[in-house]
């Protein structure tokens, strides 16, 4: 009889050990029931939410919104009450649109707003340009990246053009940019500065009638420029802007000559920003920020 139950011990431990498995296994399907249940998307009954409309998990649609047909909220959205979303519009995982905010337009072309990004009270993002040149019917587009913080009262419109497009410009608050004008990829306005005219990749301009005051390194630095291509930059910005002798040459014979540079002309960053230079001055382009012969880089 004791060996018999030494025999029948191991069973019923083992027994024991499932049932207790099993009841942690039930448990944990009831926190994921939970978790399933707090991922599900929240739409105000005032709402009005298009049935075409792609929402994700876990997005909060507050009282008075408006989400249109072509629109793709990500996982996590949340649209406070009376903020809106139009057109071909996609947000990322993450976003919020606080009170009165309204992004994207029912146009031709489209709004992409990544991840992580706020859109303030009363922004306006994404809509039509206010290019008199724009042409009704033809494709236009904002791409806004991600751990973006627009402020309120924020006015943010799309290219006018097709083959236009936006790329890691940074903005510093209270700034006005005046139509028409061109703000190029990697660069950087100074808060409080007035942009009445181009300014060109990778620069800094700043004042209260904005003027360039060198490149804009620290942004350049956290977009992975190496730093051959940085000094390569700085080098042709003195030539360009600081040079020696400010009565020798104009800027065109400065530009050839950076362009003719042994060492500048074959490096694609230094090329990217003379082109864009030279744009500024192209017909119905208002040309570039001035700049200071002293200013540093």
């Amino acid at each position: 009889m004791s060996s018999l139950w030494k025999l029948r011990n191991p069973f019923r431990s083992s027994l024991s050990f499932s049932s207790l498995s099993l009841r942690r296994f039930s448990t944990y399907l009831a926190e994921e029931d939970k978790k399933a249940e707090a991922l599900e998307s929240f739409i105000h009954p005032s709402a009005i939410v298009h049935p075409n409309a792609v929402i994700g998990r876990g997005v909060s649609v507050g009282p008075f919104c408006t989400v249109g047909s072509s629109a793709r909220l990500g996982n996590g959205c949340q649209l406070y009450p009376g903020s809106h979303v139009f057109g071909n519009t996609e947000l990322g995982e993450r976003c919020v649109l606080m009170t009165g905010a309204v992004v994207g337009d029912d146009l031709p072309g489209r709004t992409v707003i990544g991840c992580n990004n706020i859109v303030g009270h009363h922004a306006v993002v994404g809509v039509k340009s206010q290019d008199l040149k724009y042409k009704p019917g033809d494709e236009c587009f904002l791409d806004v990246g991600d751990n973006n913080d627009i402020r309120e009262h924020t006015s943010i419109h799309r290219s006018s053009k097709s083959n236009d497009q936006t790329d890691y410009a940074h903005t510093a608050g209270a700034i006005v940019v005046h139509q028409f004008c061109c703000v190029g990829s990697f660069s950087f306005i100074g808060g409080g500065s007035v942009v009445s005219q181009d300014v060109p990749k990778y620069m800094l301009v700043a004042g209260e009638r904005a003027e360039l005051r060198g490149l804009n390194l620290e942004g350049l630095r956290r977009r992975g420029f190496t730093y051959a291509e940085i000094n390569s930059l700085r080098m042709a910005y003195r030539k360009i802007f600081m040079p020696v002798d400010v009565n020798s040459n104009g800027l065109e014979e400065r530009l050839a000559e950076v362009e003719q540079h042994e060492e500048l002309a074959h490096i694609p960053a230094v090329c990217s920003m003379m082109q864009s230079i030279r744009d500024s001055f192209a017909e119905n382009r208002r040309g570039i920020c001035k700049f200071r012969h002293w200013s540093g880089s």
